[in-house]
């Protein structure tokens, strides 16, 4: 089971079309944008409210650009946010799930299902994932136990019988609590949250993946 944003698909190859669209602030819109989708995921989901990740994430994009001084408009917004659907695939991801094929391979993400489902199509990922599952289907946001719960309801797994890919330490974390087996892809060695939770394995690359599956 892997995270899609941040873990398959790389959410910072915005950058290059938004600074097209605001020449010298591609970098700093494309990580506050990021950064601030992942804020409302979690202030909504403490609240009890739910909103689609397309939402979410139009606006973090009009927050994130007025915080900066950018000025939006329908052409900009549209062309920006159709970004969310042909995302990079970071370098470690295909040849990792092509050493991949005897498991059952599938995704868990807070993307919305027509997200989810375009982005790994134009990625020609369709056939790789069994499985593609959406928060929408909990209406709430990881690392909330009940998004987990979606996987082993949809599986009809228990928790320790799969394993959980994610970069996102707030989501291994989310993860590990539930007691999924978690693989926490630390690329950019970065320091896990001190929540008294720690992965299953640490690795810096997906391609450590069948290596240790395969012991």
């Amino acid at each position: 089971m892997f995270d899609a944003y941040g873990t398959l698909f790389d959410t910072d190859s915005v950058t290059a079309q938004s600074d097209r669209e605001f020449p010298g602030h591609g970098s700093e819109l494309s990580h506050l944008w990021r950064s601030k989708q992942l804020e409302y995921t979690w202030l909504l989901s403490l609240m009890g409210e739910y909103q689609e990740f397309w939402e979410v994430t139009r606006k973090a994009l009009r927050f994130s650009c007025h915080s900066l001084g950018l000025v939006l408009n329908d052409t900009n917004i549209r062309t920006l946010m159709n970004e969310y659907y042909r995302l990079r695939t970071f370098s470690d991801t295909l040849p990792t799930l092509e050493k991949l094929t005897e498991f059952r391979l599938a995704i868990l993400s807070n993307g919305s299902s027509d997200m989810l489902e375009r982005l790994v199509n134009n990625a020609g990922l369709s056939s790789t994932f069994e499985k593609i599952f959406s928060v929408d289907v909990a209406k709430i946001y990881k690392p909330s136990p009940r998004a987990y719960q979606i996987v082993c309801d949809g599986l009809t797994l228990e928790p320790s019988e799969i394993g959980f890919v994610s970069a996102n330490s707030f989501d291994v974390i989310g993860a590990a609590r539930f007691g999924l087996q978690t693989f926490w892809c630390n690329r950019t060695n970065t320091q896990l949250d001190e929540l008294d939770v720690d992965p299953m394995v640490e690795i810096t690359s997906l391609q450590e993946l069948p290596i240790i599956l395969n012991r």
